[in-house]
């Protein structure tokens, strides 16, 4: 929906940004989209992350681009892993690995 639209309708944009406050804040939410192994949402969980803490910074500290980041982390982004480890090292965040679950 465009921004015209949502306006007519009294509906604002939500971003999960808004709502990462805390350290611990940003990695439940890194840690539950990671539990839910979908590659876009986890994409798009960097990219809520990044941008609550600042995407300028993250550039200076992953040595990207802020648009290449933006690019990147974006719905429509393809990016490397190596990308992908930069932005999390950069974010104070780690993965953790455990074996899963059989059904």
């Amino acid at each position: 929906m465009n921004t015209a639209a949502r306006k007519k309708l009294g509906i604002e944009r939500y971003d999960s940004a808004d709502y990462l406050q805390t350290p611990q804040d940003m990695a439940q939410y890194f840690e539950a989209c990671l539990e839910m192994g979908e590659p876009a949402l986890i994409q798009e969980a960097l990219g809520a992350i990044a941008r609550a803490r600042g995407m300028s910074q993250l550039a200076k500290d992953t040595g990207l681009t802020r648009e290449g980041l933006y690019r990147s982390l974006s719905a429509q982004g393809n990016p490397e892993f190596s990308t992908i480890m930069r932005v999390i090292s950069a974010l104070g965040l780690t993965l953790h690995v455990t074996p899963a679950l059989k059904n």
